[in-house]
């Protein structure tokens, strides 16, 4: 690649990479939960007319990973006509990942054009399919057995409502039939609303930008930058290859349980590197289980290509040409590929984080002394639903901070978020403004990280009281077993997970579990540490 060339691309690069933060942007500023403007659980990204992945921002790895397949699910299912057209999924058996999480897909069809004529705005609309623009935002409630929709539970239609692939909105009208279902089957059908059409509002936003990029560049010329864009991430993964130990390398770890009764549950990794392809074989993992912390294949490939862009440096762009030289085995019916009507809200949260930690593990040997200790190896759900003394339900939904993994050269960062998520924590005053809910301690967890030259990071301490009788619900991970140091670094604190009642007793309670808050109760939670390093 020449010069101008490569200047070219990576002006490119840049461009759509922008737009998918601008789509996120304006997803953030127009919706209406605090789970997405506050926490910001939601992710962006742009494709090409096959599917391919072209664009993404720096939002949740999870989702971005796996958004390949909401996509192409979409596009064999989904009569796309014209723009103005968005269709919407959430099914994890037909490229979801878990209820909560829904995604919005829309066409990009080039040659629109608006204009004004006689003091109104008339459009011309393109026929010639350029791509397509996604976003995925976890709604705090999707329906199910109980407020949050992400409580343990044995049976997927038991987490809540299933959309497969269907038009959601034709020409810029919202289908009402969808509409009504999706707002029939949710305890809080206002925010849900005003969320979807806040996704609404960023894809339509990211059709625009692409539209205007294209037009800007000429279709020819845009495809060949396009295709000249996946060469380039394609031949940096090939480089960083280059840095890794050829060979054959196993590594496993455990879940801690399903919540229904079945504990230990072995993720297992044999990982082959070659000259220029790394192959991730998943094959002799643990059956699926009972319990929700089943993970859908496009979880487990999501979690792999996160593990490897975490070793690469320089890092390519990321589009489809970084994951022509990676391969994922998994064998249907596991814990890691798991088959209808499996339960999976805890897949894409929990068993994602200790996919990550088991290809870090294989890469580690690969690469010796490049890889971190493990970090707290969890999301720490916690949902929190009711009624409040308004007469209107609300649903409280979190993912909590904990401890990283220290490297080499540095300790491991405290109440952060770490690999699979990349939200934030939900602010107080946010939280207590929209709920019927006051939080009580928000702190460092002072001691959790693992002992070393470098000391893995804190985790935090949350407690969180309601003010009305309450349902909730959690789901988490490394209470049993503890995130490992790194070169003989000590491993990070256990979390623990307690309920205050009002007669003053405090009651451990199990890491995935669901109950009754009377008012003036709490739920205390304190995170994992991260592992040390030496």
């Amino acid at each position: 690649m020449d010069v101008k060339t490569a200047t070219e691309v990576a002006v490119l690069h840049h461009a759509l990479v922008g737009v998918a933060e601008e789509m996120g942007e304006a997803l953030k500023r127009a919706a209406y939960s605090p789970n997405i403007k506050e926490r910001q659980d939601y992710s962006c990204a742009l494709f090409d007319a096959q599917g391919r992945l072209l664009a993404q921002a720096a939002h949740l790895p999870v989702h971005l990973g796996s958004m390949p397949a909401s996509v192409a699910a979409v596009i064999s299912s989904v009569d796309f006509q014209k723009e103005g057209d968005f269709a919407i999924i959430n099914d994890p058996y037909d490229g979801g990942t878990h209820l909560p999480d829904i995604t919005m897909v829309a066409p990009v069809f080039a040659g629109t054009t608006s204009w004004k004529a006689g003091g109104e705005v008339r459009v011309r609309r393109g026929r010639r399919l350029i791509g397509y623009v996604a976003n995925r935002a976890h709604h705090a409630d999707v329906g199910g057995a109980a407020p949050g929709s992400m409580s343990p539970q044995t049976d997927l239609i038991a987490e809540g409502l299933v959309i497969p692939p269907v038009l959601f909105e034709r020409d810029g009208q919202i289908s009402p039939d969808v509409l009504a279902i999706v707002m029939a089957n949710t305890r809080t059908p206002d925010e849900r609303l005003g969320d979807l059409h806040a996704q609404l509002a960023a894809c339509d936003r990211g059709i625009h930008r692409v539209i205007a990029i294209e037009q800007q560049y000429g279709s020819k010329k845009f495809q060949a930058l396009c295709n000249a864009l996946y060469k380039h991430a394609a031949q940096l993964l090939r480089d960083n290859l280059k840095s890794l130990k050829r060979g054959s390398f196993r590594s496993e770890d455990v879940l801690d349980d399903d919540g229904a009764g079945t504990t230990d549950i072995r993720i297992r990794c044999s990982l082959t590197v070659s000259r220029d392809k790394l192959t991730f074989d998943f094959s002799d993992s643990d059956q699926q289980v009972r319990g929700g912390v089943n993970a859908v294949r496009a979880v487990t490939a999501s979690a792999s290509f996160y593990s490897v862009l975490c070793l690469c440096d320089p890092r390519p762009p990321i589009n489809h040409g970084c994951f022509e030289h990676i391969e994922v085995i998994t064998k249907p019916g596991t814990v890691v590929d798991a088959k209808r009507p499996a339960p999976v809200a805890g897949g894409n949260v929990e068993t994602s984080q200790r996919i990550v930690d088991v290809c870090l593990g294989a890469l580690a040997q690969a690469a010796p002394g490049r890889v971190p200790a493990q970090s707290q190896g969890t999301m720490n759900n916690l949902t929190i639903g009711g009624v409040g003394s308004d007469g209107k339900p609300f649903t409280y939904y979190e993912t909590i901070a904990g401890g990283c993994g220290a490297g080499p050269g540095r300790t491991g960062a405290s109440a952060t978020h770490s690999h699979m998520t990349n939200t934030l924590n939900t602010p107080a005053e946010a939280l207590e403004h929209a709920y019927p809910l006051r939080v009580e301690e928000y702190a460092l967890r002072e001691g959790s990280g693992g002992d070393g030259k470098h000391r893995g990071g804190d985790g935090v301490v949350r407690r969180i009281r309601t003010l009305v009788p309450a349902t909730f619900g959690l789901l988490t991970e490394r209470r049993t077993s503890s995130p490992k140091g790194a070169e003989k670094g000590k491993p990070g604190r256990q979390g623990i997970n307690q309920v205050r009642y009002n007669d003053g007793e405090v009651e451990p309670v199990d890491a995935k579990c669901s109950g009754e808050l009377e008012p003036g109760e709490a739920i205390d939670m304190r995170t994992p540490g991260g592992g040390g390093w030496r």
